[in-house]
């Protein structure tokens, strides 16, 4: 099915940055919300978007008109009626994305695609919603959507594969990198990336490292940016919509650490509300009492364990990504290609699951099982782990562990 014009409905950052990514291919697109206002914010950050590469050289203003007039701005479904493909970009909210998917069901063509860049939400619930479950996908990109190249392509129960095959080759065609990934409660990146975020956060709650730290540690490991400069960029409000799904999907492994509600009862949700982890704006640099102060409380009843290490806040997410080969979540293969396109994983190290073989298996398990002693059952090893370490599949030093290596 070849896609000749798509809808995105929510006018936000990334709805915006999506129907950007698209016009930027050539397609027409139209970019719904629910008043003027919200559009006209929409399309403001697409002409910036536009605007930034005519200011390196990378296209001429009359290039930009090009572009732009491809993009509609709407505040009803009527220009969704020849659409091919529907994505839906509002806030996580599970009863807003389902009247959604039912008026889309309603506004679209029957043959439509209807899409949804959900981080973590039930595709095939939204399936339900609608008529054509067979039609419905998603395509979650990753922020800010017109750079980062990845997008999880995730069927639902009832998605077809012939769906599944052209979502994966409407991604490609925005020049995208599209991984597969079976449908699990916060899908795969996500599901990897919040383990390492909260135990980031269980080391600064015990008095192991500061915030700062913490951050420089991780950009030495070979990070863009450290677990508490990505929180304050993504907004607490929208980890804490993702940690509730995974939380009640998963139970105590990823309950989070108090720090995170404390702060956010200070009404810090990162860059955007002027403090987060750190100050923004006019404080920025000044003393932080009162994250001080929310420490000092917090650390009083903490009972920290040794000393800070890289691998406190790694093992974690190899531990969850073994979880997800176990559930044929996805392949070793796009579990290191989603960790480096969609979190800057080292690519020297060649994602996590590669550099779980380079440590060797059997020190990921001991380590594991240490802190677990220590910490609790967070930390408590996967069964596949276990199973590859009794197989001596111990990693490249034997040649052989999630992958095979020839020297």
């Amino acid at each position: 099915m070849y896609i000749y014009k798509a809808g995105v409905v929510g006018a936000g950052a990334m709805g915006a940055e999506i129907a950007q990514t698209i016009s930027f291919s050539g397609l027409p697109v139209v970019l719904k919300d629910v008043d003027q206002a919200r559009v006209d914010n929409g399309l403001e950050t697409i002409r910036k978007i536009y605007r930034r590469r005519v200011d390196r050289g990378k296209m001429t203003a009359e290039e930009l008109e090009q572009k732009m007039a491809l993009v509609t701005g709407s505040t009803t479904y009527e220009p969704f009626r020849d659409v091919d493909l529907a994505i839906e970009a509002v806030p996580e909210q599970m009863p807003l994305k389902l009247r959604i998917f039912s008026d889309l069901d309603q506004a679209t063509p029957e043959g439509a695609i209807l899409a949804s860049n959900t981080s973590s939400l039930s595709i095939s619930a939204l399936g339900a919603q609608t008529k054509r479950p067979h039609k419905v996908v998603g395509l979650h990109f990753f922020y800010p959507a017109h750079i980062m190249k990845l997008v999880e392509v995730i069927p639902g129960l009832e998605t077809s594969e012939e769906t599944t095959g052209d979502a994966t080759m409407f991604a490609e065609s925005l020049r995208k990198l599209p991984i597969r990934v079976n449908e699990c409660p916060g899908f795969l990146v996500n599901r990897i990336l919040m383990p390492y975020l909260n135990e980031a956060a269980f080391c600064v709650q015990e008095g192991l490292a500061t915030p700062k730290q913490i951050d420089e540690a991780i950009t030495a490991f070979g990070l863009p940016m450290g677990p508490f400069i990505l929180v304050d960029s993504l907004g607490f409000d929208v980890c804490r919509d993702v940690v509730n799904v995974l939380t009640d999907a998963y139970g105590d492994r990823m309950q989070p650490a108090a720090l995170w509600e404390r702060i956010a009862a200070k009404g810090r949700f990162g860059a955007k509300s002027g403090a987060g982890f750190y100050l923004y704006g006019d404080r920025a640099g000044q003393e932080d009492t009162e994250l001080q102060e929310i420490l000092r409380e917090l650390r009083g009843s903490a009972k920290p364990h040794g000393a800070f290490s890289v691998n406190r806040v790694i093992l974690p997410m190899i531990n969850e990504a073994i979880r997800c080969l176990e559930e044929q979540v996805c392949t070793a293969a796009d579990v290191d290609l989603a960790v480096i396109a969609g979190l800057g994983f080292p690519p020297s190290k060649e994602g996590l699951l590669h550099y779980a073989d380079e440590l060797g298996l059997d020190v990921v398990l001991q380590e594991l099982t240490q802190f677990s002693q220590a910490l609790g059952s967070r930390f408590w090893p996967s069964p596949l782990l276990k199973r590859k370490v009794a197989a001596k599949h111990l990693g490249k030093k034997v040649k052989r562990g999630f992958f095979e290596y020839t020297s």
